[in-house]
């Protein structure tokens, strides 16, 4: 196994089919395919029967955030038309909850679509709800770098909060692959039934699959939950253009959990827990990492997981879960917050070892992406015989697609 950060991307392609990209979610939400990975072996089945490869016992760790309406169209008086794709909040506050709260104006980071055709002016956007004109009005303020832009926006009536906004004014942030526009049952179905914190825009697609009924019936035959929070960045979609993984510069997203959530962790740390999605995996991985950090480091740490810190000298040592969740519980306790809330970079690549997971439900991901790295990291080189398999077998890809059970290889 070569150290992770000379990992050439190139080992990590395969042919994936256009015609296999799913561009639309099946009628039924568990009706996808099941392709499950255990012990060398492969077996096809439907979602709707995972519980049967579950162990009895299971923890399933849910990402229980919520995608925003990210993609506003507005259309200029000359008839060009203007996206605006809204990343994160800048002003007046940086917290992504708050930010949904605002009424009258915020500013956010965004990208820009057809700028060429924006040089000035405000930008007008108007939906009507019963008897009433919304207006959501945007202005060019300048440039961040990294082809974003800091874009002012202010609306009326001004007593709305810029949630209610973007649920009138704006459109789901379907994938790049996904080569159309999104329609009114996007709003439904690129949401997991269970979404409660807004501020992503990009769905935990794993989480796609479940129905109330399922997640029902899995707790009837003794499996339990856990829901933590990974806001989904654009960044999830950029391709590690480095030829070595080393050179990548891994996007950082905003992790939430609850002291709730770390208590139950901690209550249930003698099941096998299973991350659902890949979202649900590096917040989990990144929760370890941050207890070891503050007992490493101590209580004035204060920079989330950084990217290459798992592989680093700085290693956790003989610090167990237990002893690391429990740090991170006392970190929240002595502050008297009631949750953690930070950033992560943490990058998941082969040669990573997983300190809390035991399996992972999840989609099929693109080639060359840090997603397949993730999963490549649980189940070694047997990734490639897998997903040319699924080729094969006729399963939908990526984030409309099929699913996957995996079992971590390390254990």
């Amino acid at each position: 196994m070569p150290a992770p950060g000379s990992i050439c991307i190139k080992d990590y392609d395969y042919n994936l089919p256009g015609e296999q990209i799913a561009q639309f979610p099946l009628d039924e939400r568990d009706s996808s395919k099941l392709l499950v990975y255990k012990q060398n072996e492969v077996i096809d089945d439907h979602f709707s029967n995972i519980g049967q490869y579950l162990p009895a016992n299971s923890l399933l760790v849910f990402n229980d955030t919520r995608v925003i309406r990210a993609r506003l169209l507005f259309t200029k008086h000359s008839g060009a038309l203007i996206e605006i794709f809204c990343l994160e909040p800048l002003k007046p506050t940086a917290d992504i909850q708050s930010a949904f709260h605002q009424t009258g104006c915020c500013t956010w980071k965004c990208l820009v679509g057809n700028l060429k055709r924006w040089k000035s002016g405000t930008l007008v956007l108007e939906h009507v709800t019963g008897n009433t004109v919304n207006r959501l009005f945007a202005d060019l303020n300048g440039e961040l770098g990294g082809g974003c832009f800091e874009i002012a926006f202010h609306w009326e009536p001004a007593e709305k909060t810029f949630s209610e906004i973007l649920e009138m004014s704006g459109l789901m942030p379907l994938p790049p692959y996904i080569n159309r526009r999104a329609n009114l049952s996007d709003n439904d179905r690129y949401q997991t039934t269970y979404a409660t914190h807004e501020g992503s825009v990009a769905a935990p697609t794993a989480g796609l699959h479940f129905t109330a009924p399922l997640i029902s019936k899995l707790h009837q035959q003794g499996i339990v939950t856990e829901n933590v929070t990974l806001h989904v960045g654009v960044g999830t979609f950029r391709p590690v253009a480095a030829e070595q993984v080393g050179d990548h510069v891994m996007h950082h997203e905003k992790i939430i959990v609850s002291g709730t959530t770390i208590e139950g962790l901690l209550r249930n740390l003698h099941r096998p827990m299973f991350a659902v999605g890949t979202t649900s995996a590096r917040t989990v991985e990144s929760i370890y990492w941050l207890g070891v950090r503050l007992i490493q480091k101590g209580p004035d740490m204060n920079d989330g997981v950084p990217q290459w810190y798992p592989y680093g000298e700085m290693t956790a040592q003989d610090i167990t879960p237990r002893q690391s969740l429990e740090a991170l519980l006392q970190f929240i306790d002595s502050r008297g917050l009631s949750e953690y809330s930070g950033e992560t970079r943490l990058m998941v690549v082969p040669g990573y070892k997983y300190r809390l997971l035991s399996g992972l439900i999840t989609n099929f991901h693109m080639p060359q992406s840090t997603l397949l790295l993730l999963v490549a990291a649980m189940i070694g080189e047997e990734w490639k015989n897998i997903y040319n398999y699924a080729v094969d077998h006729g399963y939908r890809f990526l984030s409309y697609g099929d699913s996957c059970l995996f079992f971590n290889q390390q254990k």
